[in-house]
């Protein structure tokens, strides 16, 4: 019987399966990290922009100098626009990290129409209330940097540009921050989704300085946060709070070219 055991009769054992490491999501501190991390290249992107203009610039490089680049309508408009391949090259490195595909991570996946009819009209709806608020107590509709600035783009040549950057760049790289990135991690911690939804609003409104801290505007930009996040769980699509948030921008950057009168 000992002659019947050769190697070609005995079994082959198995290969050996290489472990792989599986996918994973950021939790709560890493998703801080990272979040800080896609933040600030998003300001290098548009600090790029600013510098170039800057050592373009004829004259003294003194204070004066800066604030008439940085509230240049053009400048704005290109920073804007920079920060986009900035974030999206930012976010790639946290998410390829993770070994999760991109587009699942940031939940860009395309949602209903229905869904998207119901979002346009829920934001109306608040901006409208808003803006009746606004009248009710006598507050400014638009905020007086946002006249400036387009009034700069158009003397210019930039409007189209300024467009660009308001209702698309703006809204892809803070949606993929805020709404993709920061509220996957998050929701997936103790916080929950509500808990990711109220943080990640606080945050976005932190991130719209430019309102010189009027609390009017920050409070509506927070409750346009709160809306997007609550669509974003919901509808499980940041495309959808994408294409909301750019047609909010559009409107809002309409309704200040009429106020101005250019």
């Amino acid at each position: 019987m000992d002659s019947l055991d050769t190697p070609a009769n005995r079994a082959t054992p198995a290969p050996a399966i290489p472990s792989q490491r599986l996918p994973r999501i950021w939790k709560f501190w890493g998703t801080a990290a990272w979040g800080l991390f896609i933040f600030a290249a998003m300001f290098v992107g548009q600090v790029v922009v600013v510098a170039w203009f800057l050592v373009q610039q004829e004259g003294p490089l003194d204070r004066a100098a800066l604030v008439r680049i940085v509230g240049n309508g053009l400048v704005i408009s290109l920073s804007v626009i920079l920060e986009l391949p900035a974030v999206l090259a930012a976010l790639w490195v946290a998410i390829r990290l993770s070994r999760t595909p991109f587009a699942d991570y940031l939940a860009l996946r395309w949602t209903s129409w229905t869904n998207v009819l119901i979002g346009v009209v829920a934001l109306l709806a608040l901006v409208l209330a808003w803006e009746g608020l606004a009248e009710l107590i006598g507050h400014e509709s638009s905020p007086g940097f946002m006249v400036d600035v387009l009034k700069s783009a158009r003397a210019g040549g930039g409007l189209w540009l300024l467009v660009i950057a308001f209702a698309v760049a703006a809204p892809v790289s803070e949606e993929l921050l805020v709404r993709g990135f920061l509220y996957r991690g998050w929701s997936e911690t103790a916080l929950r989704p509500g808990g990711a939804i109220l943080l990640s609003s606080l945050i976005w409104t932190a991130m719209h300085l430019q309102y010189d801290l009027d609390w009017f505007p920050f409070l509506e930009v927070f409750s346009i946060g709160l809306l997007l996040g609550y669509l974003r769980h919901r509808c499980n699509s940041t495309w959808l709070t994408i294409i909301l948030h750019g047609l909010n921008n559009l409107a809002a950057v309409v309704q200040t070219l009429l106020l101005a009168g250019t």
